[in-house]
């Protein structure tokens, strides 16, 4: 059952990251809530599942001329210096500190979505 349960939130993972909202606001939840993974091996977990998700979108959205390279190098750039500092600094922070991090950015994310400035297509 365990199996089965990891393979479903995977694939919900999987569709959170292709919509652009990053499988981590439901594997993460998922794997230390549900399953009892610690949090520093969830957060591992969401990083090595988000890869090949990541892979998949990136190839979808660029064929579909969705993706503009030369713009998104800053962006791409920024984003590998910020994961790097901040990997290195969640090695040093307690699982109880981290699991309150995490849950403070899933409670702003959600209320930016809620109550934002919603934008016009």
């Amino acid at each position: 059952m365990r199996g089965l349960f990891l393979i479903l939130t995977g694939f919900l993972a999987g569709v959170a990251a292709g919509m652009g909202m990053g499988g981590g606001t439901l594997l993460i939840p998922a794997l230390t809530l549900l399953l009892g993974v610690p949090q520093h091996m969830a957060q591992g977990v969401n990083v090595a599942a988000f890869l090949p998700a990541a892979a998949a979108a990136l190839y979808i959205h660029a064929k579909a001329g969705r993706l503009h390279l030369r713009e998104c190098l800053p962006i791409i750039a920024a984003g590998g210096i910020g994961a790097l500092a901040l990997s290195l600094l969640a090695e040093n922070i307690s699982a109880p500190w981290l699991r309150r991090l995490f849950g403070i950015f899933l409670l702003a994310l959600a209320l930016n979505r809620t109550f934002g400035k919603k934008t016009k297509r």
